[in-house]
């Protein structure tokens, strides 16, 4: 049961997310032999101001 969690910055639109989740579990169900229904997707959205790179806050940086 292969579990993909994606960490990404909050924004993305329903649509975009649910075609993340659907791209993922395919790739993930061909590469591994895995049936795409055992494969689990975890979104993990962050706010630009929970972000930092480079001692910065990406909210810092607007």
């Amino acid at each position: 049961m292969p579990i993909v969690t994606v960490k990404m910055l909050e924004g993305r639109t329903e649509e975009q997310k649910r075609n993340l989740c659907e791209k993922v579990s395919e790739v993930v169900a061909e590469t591994t032999g895995a049936p795409i229904e055992n494969v689990s997707v975890i979104i993990e959205e962050m706010s630009r101001n929970h972000y930092a790179t480079g001692g910065k806050r990406l909210s810092d940086k607007d």
